[in-house]
């Protein structure tokens, strides 16, 4: 039995939803999987805060129609096709697919779309090979932590070098005023 129109249109509305949160859009065909393994493919990329869809090609199609943003994805619209709208970690979203496709097999990977921009599959793996945000963070925090150590040894030592100039100086002072004094002895007998 069909889709009414009514059910459509809320399909259609709930993929430019979806869409409005993504910075990528995957376009995969899942020929072959059994329900069990789409399901599988959806809780491995909930981490990664992406969204699996298997909707219909002319329902896509109408979604990204008047969005230039997705527009070059109605290239890759054919087939048996599932979308996968991923809204922040595009790098940790790809390598959940990757290992997921390692695993079934069932799938391959036709492009996607990030900034208007039609991606291959070698420009998909490109990005999956980035670092992920946790990652980078964690490079950034390094680097700072680094920066502030440097920067606080650096701090310690402007206290304890000018310590040791002082202590220089007064010694220094200390041994003339002790040979000055030995002179003026010296000089009175």
């Amino acid at each position: 039995m069909g889709r009414s129109l009514e059910d459509k249109q809320a399909i259609v509305a709930d993929l430019k939803e979806t869409l409005s949160d993504s910075t990528l859009a995957l376009v995969i065909d899942y020929k072959g999987l059994t329900v069990s393994e789409i399901t599988n493919l959806r809780r491995k990329l909930i981490p990664t805060g992406t969204v699996c869809k298997v909707t219909k090609n002319t329902l896509m199609g109408i979604a990204i129609k008047e969005d230039e943003k997705w527009l070059p994805m109605s290239d890759l619209l054919k087939g048996s096709s599932a979308f996968l709208l991923v809204k922040e970690d595009f790098s940790a979203a790809i390598k959940a697919y990757q290992e997921f496709q390692k695993v079934s097999k069932k799938t391959e990977l036709r492009g996607g779309v990030m900034d208007g921009k039609l991606l291959k599959e070698a420009d998909v793996k490109a990005l999956g090979d980035l670092p992920s945000k946790e990652q980078l963070m964690a490079q950034i925090a390094g680097a700072i932590n680094g920066v502030a150590t440097k920067l606080a040894v650096g701090i310690n030592e402007v206290p304890t070098s000018l310590a040791r100039a002082l202590q220089a100086y007064a010694d220094k002072d200390k041994d003339g005023a002790t040979s000055e004094a030995t002179e003026a002895t010296e000089a009175a007998e």
